[in-house]
């Protein structure tokens, strides 16, 4: 069986476009800050099988719990990790024709997950006849400032003038493929759209979480229009002729900003003036300071094993995920078994926390990260000593197996 990602102490790299395995390379690649991360999606259109997913920590919703029978202690909901707005959207055009992996003729594809530096990166050549397309899209989750996003998407069209189109968008219209009940779990709130800029605010339709994502994009030499908004979805428009050998590039810098950190009437200029500083801080230095964090990060956190390159990176892709996932600033915060890798087990907090991941970062970070971690379950002590009452009848703490809030949300807690 060939090997769907190459060995490589530092990268994790899908060679050649694998349409069957694209759940699982998305998946795979998936970046985050521990505020927020994407599975590995593609930014520009694709209409072959994908399971796009954005996700906020911390941000979930009670979906009611669906079972063909009920015992004592059955909880009303299951907890949801959200899928939120799409951030990362950016539709690319050549010559009229979009750009579908999907559709198009595809070769040297690659989708590159760089664990030294949280980037992820994709190369590919799109053929059109004897016209010769090159694209190279790079984009990382910032943990230097966690709640920006910042992606660079190249084109060139080698042999031929093209006439590119670049769409980046803000997509609030989005859905849980694990929805107990199949409704969407997203209201609008407030969205506006101007040259280069666009925001989009939505909240749960319970529990009253509201995230505001903001955009800001670029094209040099490109000429740009607004495009029509609706209530969840904004965009903007650049058109830019690039001559053979030249390449057209497009910047997008978003940012996230929720009602855990801010005020419900803060979040549109705050989204603004977060979105504004990366922009004026360009790509590059971003990605520099991006770098310089992770490298950093590396010193304390990684485990070197010499002659085993496979095992040299199976060890570093887990510590990586650790750190995405959760970097222990914020006690309000845990650590879900997938991470921002997708849907399963709801991004909710089990015993694994204590029992598998609290030595790592005992043993690798700041005492701070782990006292956050057993800060966590303090503050749900009395939903502990609930929990014991009610589902056992006896007094003490029961903690829960799965949980947000402090709240028992699994069906066989008993186990």
């Amino acid at each position: 069986m060939k090997r769907l990602f190459a060995v490589d102490e530092w990268k994790v790299t899908e060679e050649g476009l694998h349409p069957k395995e694209n759940r699982l390379a998305e998946s795979i690649t998936s970046l985050g800050n521990g505020h927020m991360g994407m599975r590995g999606n593609f930014e520009e259109d694709y209409s072959n099988d994908t399971h796009q997913g954005f996700y906020v920590a911390g941000v979930y919703y009670p979906d009611k719990t669906r079972v063909g029978w009920w015992k004592n202690g059955y909880p009303e909901y299951f907890a949801k990790v959200l899928n939120a707005t799409n951030v990362v959207g950016l539709r690319v055009a050549i010559n009229g024709t979009p750009v579908d992996l999907a559709k198009w003729e595809v070769k040297d594809f690659t989708r590159e997950l760089d664990m030294q530096r949280g980037v992820l990166t994709r190369t590919f050549t799109l053929l059109n006849g004897t016209e010769e397309t090159k694209v190279e899209v790079v984009r990382f989750f910032s943990i230097v400032d966690k709640e920006i996003l910042a992606i660079r998407y190249n084109v060139t069209p080698v042999n031929y003038e093209a006439k590119i189109e670049f769409t980046p968008y803000l997509d609030g219209d989005v859905v849980n493929e694990d929805s107990n009940y199949d409704e969407k779990f997203w209201l609008p709130v407030e969205h506006g759209v101007e040259e280069r800029f666009g925001f989009v605010t939505t909240k749960t339709k319970k529990l009253d979480w509201h995230v505001t994502a903001s955009m800001i994009a670029d094209v040099e030499g490109a000429r740009s229009e607004v495009l029509e908004a609706t209530d969840l979805f904004v965009a903007n428009k650049f058109t830019v002729t690039a001559p053979a050998g030249e390449t057209a590039t497009a910047y997008k810098y978003v940012s996230v900003v929720t009602n855990r950190d801010y005020e419900v009437e803060e979040l549109q200029s705050t989204g603004m003036q977060r979105v504004e500083m990366a922009f004026e801080k360009g790509f590059e230095t971003l990605l520099a300071e991006q770098t310089d964090a992770w490298l950093a990060r590396w010193e304390d956190a990684d485990v070197r094993i010499d002659g085993d390159a496979e095992a040299q990176q199976g060890i570093r892709f887990n510590i990586f995920n650790m750190y995405q996932t959760y970097t222990g600033e914020d006690s309000r915060l845990n650590i879900g078994p997938k991470g921002f890798t997708g849907e399963k087990y709801g991004g909710a907090t089990y015993w694994d926390t204590e029992a598998y991941c609290l030595h790592f970062y005992l043993a690798t970070a700041k005492p701070e990260v782990s006292w956050n971690l057993l800060k966590y379950r303090h503050n749900q002590l009395p939903q502990a000593k609930e929990n014991s009452v009610k589902n056992v009848g006896m007094e003490g703490a029961l903690y829960p197996m799965v949980t947000m809030n402090g709240e028992e949300c699994h069906n066989e807690w008993e186990i």
